[in-house]
């Protein structure tokens, strides 16, 4: 790369428009870019969704759940296999190797579930499967409220706001919460079915009949066809109500008869309000690879013609809106590049007092981040909050291998006396070995990320990518741009002679002087009492390994602050959907009575598995720049003559957080489980979820409510339960089999006419109103309050097979009807009811049975040591043989994260040595420069615990940061020793006078480096906890290791530089 130096400044056209060309390509790409949260990145698991409605948990795990774990355990490539059987609903995860295609194995999983399709119970919805990713989340959350009611809100909300938003450009799915849609309901009155002698079942079926539309085919009339049609669909809803459902004698039973039949909605089994008003919402998905910030802009350009629409007392709201968050972060990155170029070039103005180097040295950094931005659209990589991180932490180091060369390039001019051009050439191409030898290991530093096997590795692998593109272009600037400019910007030194005097040069002077004579003092006496130096390297060295446990450690930053949050609110199993409205109230007035807080939406039976005893509540606090202290709050107070303002009233989500849970905790029967809203997850939205296999239902559930009851007492736990509750009220029909067979009644006829009175069949048939040109469900149930009457469900009678009897003396229990009727029987004839109690849900876990207990990490704590605690815990009560504990969700992950990065860190140590070997053609040199990073990390573990910051998946890059500014001061005090002592000076006077040159880069490198962290530390915008973690350790690792890597390096090369020559020296002493 020296030789680009000199073409370039002999063609000072070309390095400008080689440069240039890379800025034009970024300019042009960076509109292009898409813009999103996260990276676009494929979770490996696959879900499998199944419906059946009324059944209960241990029905649904042994007809669905463990028919389809069975036939997708046999998929190649399966990493864990879990299901999830709740009331009606079945949930297989199926968690895919890294390795393994996404594609491919989903379409293996549909093929081994369509093989088991005709196993699973007639009449079930077709499960469903897709796999998980972040697109999944719903990217704006609309409410549509007013004084209406729900089914009005319902009808208004699909044809004037869904329809229309659906036709904006990247929408891809649009679901509607805390409504129901219309549907004809019949509700039969169990007195009069009892009454008439006839079954529920034969309603169904004449419901079913009666309604139909059959085509009939075609009539051929010679030149033409004639289409042949029934009209056999009820014309009106109205009209119901006079269908024939049987014939007694010759009287006509009319539907009518035996109950009404009304156009109403569907079951309601959820609830939506927005700030204690009635509301229906709407969850927007995009479609896969499309920009968020795009979609959402073009939703809210098509959102006045949808309030156009609406009646005027009607109003749609925006409630969630991640673009919120995503545009500000990019003003947050556009801030950050702005104020951290700015101060690299006040520090390389302070240290050269040249404004002319200031200008060489600024132009590196727009320069290498724009040019990026042109290999990102190349990449297919987006603008996210990975990418932003990436490009605002290569602000400080960009910029460095422009100070490097323009420093010894202004030293050739300043102390050696050299013209700008000759200097360009010689300068650089003196410090041009270090340069590449610092970028080449920064490379290795970053890019390993990129191939981290985790799922943490897939979402950072654009972060590598990014930093390393960053890293080159810079490097090319520095061998291009840089030197061309130096030949043309800077003066020659005056020829008077004053440049080699004896006097310092004029940018060595005044502070910076005292600067280095006193680290030149320091240094003498580090090497004079060099092993003193190497005993505090040993112990600072030996210091990671208690710091490494001393300081909290998170899978991601739990104190972020986005100004919204959730709360999850479970009653007691059972729970009715107006117990649940009575406990919406009381919550929603606790909240209307927390200051801070802006907007509550709650809602009932739309999350998870539509249970109507769970509620999810979303919370929005005012932003946090009105309630955080800020320099802009401080300013605009004194303008105002307030200085006080900007401290008046501040407050952070975490601490609403935990007053709202306290609040919240006063309400009866209900748990509260408070966590933020967009934390990346992984698994269950908890902090803490900790697994418990095990062969026994009953000792998982004594042992796993012994934990539970364990756990609440460990501090910084909060939120604590189990998901196995044995509190499910449940009516138990138990069938006289022999009295059943003797009156032939058989099972299924038993089990369907219970699921028909009491469950309901939601689609007997259609209803269509074609003066709204739509189709709606025809649904049937009985009544109620017969619904909820063992008595009422026990009068009703359920058709006999007469060739099914065995015993001809029970004729008397059966009523058989004439004109070939069936014969039927009371349900009370063979069936006994009685209440119980069974699980809501079951949980396996490789198709053995599981319980997890779960929690959330309170303010001051961590995540591991909160879920080390609970492993304590479960390990004290005594884990009973053959069951077996471990951690999952954000604990697992953080646990291969932590392995990830430890494997990464030792193979960067690896890489790096195998360069600077080769480089420098010497293998104990790398070893000097690499003994820098662990002199390093200690300061920043420090710089973590006295921030009050965690060690996670942020803070882990800002390690790999600070590996690469560190030991770019090592590589150039290493460097330029040797070049000296090649030149013939003594090894001392080598190291006294290549530290005294390099220092000024040094301190130039670092400064410029924390200058550009520095927005980073004192932000307050959204996500800035995530990226202020980084910066804590990065840049406090990097300030408070400064001095000590300045003294240790040289003292360390005199050892292993003694250490080399050994064998040499015992060789003469033999000679000798």
């Amino acid at each position: 790369m020296y030789w680009l130096a000199e073409v370039c400044v002999k063609r000072p056209v070309f390095a400008l428009m080689l440069i240039t060309a890379f800025v034009v390509a970024g300019v042009v790409a960076f509109p292009q870019l898409g813009v999103d949260r996260f990276p676009n990145l494929d979770l490996p698991q696959i879900f499998i969704r199944t419906t059946y409605v009324g059944a209960a948990a241990e029905e649904v795990e042994s007809e669905v759940s463990s028919i389809l774990e069975d036939a997708v355990a046999t998929v190649a490539g399966i990493d864990e296999l879990r299901s999830i059987s709740a009331d009606g609903r079945s949930f297989v995860i199926i968690t895919v190797q890294l390795d393994r295609d996404i594609d491919a194995a989903i379409q293996d999983v549909r093929d081994a579930v369509a093989s088991v399709v005709n196993r699973l119970p007639p009449g079930i919805d077709p499960p469903i499967i897709q796999k998980q990713d972040l697109d999944s989340s719903p990217i704006m959350t609309l409410a549509v409220s007013g004084p209406r009611s729900p089914r009005e809100l319902f009808v208004l909300a699909d044809r004037y706001v869904k329809n229309v938003i659906e036709s904006s450009r990247g929408v891809g799915q649009v679901q509607i919460a805390g409504a129901a849609d219309r549907a004809i309901q019949v509700d039969i009155d169990a007195d009069r079915l009892a009454a008439y002698g006839i079954s529920i079942l034969q309603v169904r079926d004449a419901l079913a009949r009666q309604n139909a539309e059959v085509p009939g085919g075609r009539m051929n009339e010679g030149q033409r066809e004639r289409s042949l049609r029934t009209l056999g669909r009820v014309a009106q809803s109205s009209a119901f109500p006079d269908l024939v459902v049987a014939t007694v004698g010759d009287t006509a039973i009319r539907l009518g008869d035996l109950g009404q039949a009304s156009d109403a909605t569907k079951e309601v089994r959820t609830l939506a309000r927005l700030n204690g008003t009635p509301a229906v919402v709407l969850q927007v998905q995009r479609q896969s690879g499309q920009n968020t910030v795009a979609v959402i802009d073009g939703i809210k350009e098509t959102l006045p013609r949808c309030e156009a629409l609406l009646p005027n007392d009607v109003h749609v709201e925006i409630i969630q809106d991640q673009s919120r968050y995503i545009v500000e972060a990019l003003h947050e990155i556009e801030r950050h590049l702005v104020s951290g170029s700015i101060l690299a070039c006040l520090t390389v103005l302070l240290f050269m007092r040249s404004w002319r180097s200031t200008i060489i040295a600024s132009v590196a950094i727009p320069a290498s981040i724009i040019a990026t931005f042109a290999f990102m659209k190349w990449f297919g990589f987006t603008l996210n909050n990975v990418t932003m991180l990436a490009l605002v932490l290569m602000v400080g180091v960009v910029i460095d291998d422009a100070i490097v060369v323009l420093e010894n390039v202004f030293h050739c001019i300043e102390e050696k006396g050299m013209e700008p051009a000759e200097a360009a050439v010689k300068g650089t191409k003196e410090i041009g070995l270090a340069v590449l030898a610092t970028t080449l290991s920064l490379v290795i530093v970053f890019l390993p990320v990129s191939f981290l096997s985790s799922v943490t590795g897939r979402l950072l692998f654009e972060f590598g990518v990014t930093a390393t593109v960053a890293i080159l272009i810079s490097m090319l600037i520095s061998f291009s741009l840089t030197p061309m400019m130096c030949s043309k910007l800077l003066h020659a030194a005056p020829k008077d002679g004053s440049a080699k005097d004896a006097a310092a040069p004029k940018s060595r002077r005044g502070l910076y002087l005292l600067v280095e004579n006193a680290y030149l003092w320091l240094l003498a006496i580090a090497l004079r009492f060099r092993w003193a130096v190497l005993v505090v390297v040993v112990l600072v060295i030996a210091s990671n390994i208690p710091l490494s446990q001393w300081v909290r450690r998170d899978y991601v930053p739990l104190n972020v602050d986005e100004s919204e949050f959730e709360v999850r609110a479970e009653a007691r199993p059972g729970a009715s959907l107006t117990a649940m409205r009575e406990t919406i109230d009381r919550a929603e007035a606790i909240l209307s009575s927390v200051e801070g807080v802006e907007t509550v939406l709650a809602s009932v039976g739309t999350g998870g598995y539509g249970d109507v005893n769970r509620a999810q509540i979303y919370i929005r606090l005012i932003d946090s720049q009105y309630r955080t202290f800020s320099l802009g709050r401080l300013w605009q107070g004194l303008l105002a003559g307030d200085p006080k303002a900007a401290f008046r009233g501040n407050f952070s989500q975490r601490d609403k957080m935990g007053e709202i849970r306290k609040k919240l905790g006063t309400l009866d029967d209900v748990r509260v489980s408070v966590r933020n809203l967009t934390s990346l997850r992984q698994g269950a939205p908890v902090d803490i979820d900790f697994a418990i296999t095990g062969p026994d239902a009953d000792q998982l559930l004594e042992f796993s409510e012994k934990l539970r009851k364990k756990a609440e007492t460990i501090p910084g736990i909060v939120d604590v339960y189990s998901t196995l509750q044995i509190d499910n009220p449940e009516l138990l029909a138990s069938i006289d089999r022999e009295r059943a067979a003797a009156l032939g009644v058989e099972v299924r006829e038993i089990a369907e006419t219970l699921q028909v009175a009491v469950g309901g069949d939601d689609r007997v048939s259609r209803y269509l109103d074609r003066s709204a040109g739509d189709a709606y469900d025809v649904e049937l149930r009985l009544v109620g309050m017969d619904r909820n009457d063992v008595p009422s469900i026990s009068q009703l009678y359920v058709r006999t097979n007469p060739t099914a009897r065995t015993n001809t003396t029970e004729q008397a229990a059966v009523t058989t009807e004439e004109n070939g009727s069936p014969s039927l029987t009371r349900i009370d004839n063979v069936v006994n009811f009685e209440f119980s109690k069974a699980a809501s849900r079951i949980d396996r876990l490789s198709r053995s049975r599981m319980v997890s207990v779960r929690a959330n990490v309170a303010a001051g704590y961590a995540l591991a040591d909160r879920t080390e605690a609970v492993k304590q815990a479960a390990e004290e009560i005594g884990m009973p043989t053959g069951f077996s504990g471990q951690a999952l969700g954000g604990g697992r992950e953080l646990e291969r994260t932590i392995t990830d990065f430890g494997w990464t860190f030792l193979m960067s140590f690896v890489f790096m040595y195998i360069v600077l070997a080769a480089q420098y053609e010497n293998m104990i040199y790398p070893l000097i420069i690499l003994l820098s990073l662990p002199l390093a990390v200690p300061f920043g573990l420090l710089s973590l615990y006295w921030g009050g910051e965690t060690l996670n998946l942020y803070s882990a890059l800002g390690i790999l940061v600070l590996f690469g500014v560190v030991k770019k001061a090592a590589i150039l005090q290493v460097d330029h020793t040797n070049a000296l002592r090649a030149e013939g000076l003594e090894r001392h006077e080598a190291i006294m006078r290549a530290n005294r040159d390099r220092l000024r880069p040094i301190l130039m490198t670092t400064l410029s480096f924390v200058a550009g962290l520095l927005p980073l530390l004192i932000a307050t915008g959204p996500g800035a906890e995530e990226r202020r973690s980084i910066a804590v350790l990065a840049a406090g690792g990097q300030t408070l290791s400064l001095v000590l890597t300045l003294i240790a390096i040289p003292v360390l090369y005199t050892f292993f530089d003694d250490l080399a020559t050994l064998p040499k020296r015992l060789m003469q002493k033999n000679v000798g």
